[in-house]
């Protein structure tokens, strides 16, 4: 779902955490795209996997489905950031993360911090311009 705002508009994908907390899952402005950080739950079901590359992989699907729904895709993302509260969890990630940004080679940082949830393992944040993909 979109809404529509001067300038902008915002993304939703229907996460009760959009509607409890206040944010978009994404924003476009032009032809720029931000996703907010984006965590592995399957906001249908409002599931998450214990394990954190299961994790990654729902992310990056719920990243892409905010993407998609922006006009671009992951071709077209130039900054990834990657949050996790576990350093050891994120090198068993890579070869999810390389999958999606190998050829694409954005910008990128992890960050060790606390998540909003304990079963939270992975959160990721994009952004894109659309148009500007490989």
């Amino acid at each position: 779902m979109t809404t529509q705002q001067p300038g902008r508009h915002a993304i939703l994908s229907g996460s009760t955490f959009e509607e409890q907390i206040g944010y978009a899952r994404a924003v476009v402005d032009g032809d720029w795209v931000h996703v907010s950080g984006t965590t592995g739950f399957d906001y249908s079901a409002m599931t998450i996997s214990e394990d954190v590359v299961e994790q990654a992989e729902q992310c990056l699907r719920n990243v892409g489905a905010a993407l998609e729904e922006a006009g671009c895709s992951f071709a077209d993302v130039v900054r990834v950031r990657y949050l996790l509260p576990e350093r050891a969890d994120f090198e068993p990630c890579w070869p999810v993360l390389r999958r999606y940004f190998g050829e694409v080679r954005p910008a990128a940082t992890m960050m060790m911090c606390g998540l909003a949830d304990p079963r939270m393992k992975i959160e990721i944040e994009v952004c894109a311009r659309r148009g500007s993909g490989v």
